[in-house]
């Protein structure tokens, strides 16, 4: 299991969810997660502006604080391909895929810790965003 700290790597779950419902842009395809502050990079076509900042921080705000229950179901990795997409799982990830379920509101194949209620997490603020070459990068932290 990879040891990201337990609230940001469910905050990134979260963000990627709400990410992928606000601009259908697909998950982040590279991140770097710490306890302190995090970076998330997704392929898109501009940088965000700070109304969509303020609407993207509202809604992972919004889920964090329905106390969603985050579980986890194992899935034989002929199942899971057909229902999500495992590019992101290491080669030897064997033929038991684990799918993280955040609530209702996102699931996805993932080997890394989590909290077990969005409730533990805390507040989620974007630092900051830049955009370069097809890149949009978001960093953030809990307060």
């Amino acid at each position: 299991m990879k040891q990201y700290d337990p609230k940001m790597h469910s905050t990134e779950h979260i963000l990627n969810q709400t990410m992928v419902r606000m601009f259908n842009c697909g998950r982040s395809f590279s991140a770097h997660i710490e306890k302190k502050k995090s970076k998330v990079d997704y392929h898109f076509e501009r940088d965000i502006n700070s109304s969509e900042v303020d609407k993207i921080e509202t809604k992972v705000n919004e889920v964090i604080k329905s106390g969603l229950e985050v579980r986890e179901d194992f899935f034989n990795k002929e199942e899971a391909i057909k229902k999500f997409n495992l590019d992101k799982l290491p080669e030897d990830a064997g033929e038991e895929i684990r799918i993280i379920h955040i609530g209702d509101y996102d699931s996805c194949p993932c080997i890394g810790n989590h909290v077990k209620n969005t409730n533990e997490i805390g507040e989620f603020k974007i630092i900051s965003t830049n955009y370069d070459s097809g890149i949009l990068r978001i960093r953030f932290r809990l307060i």
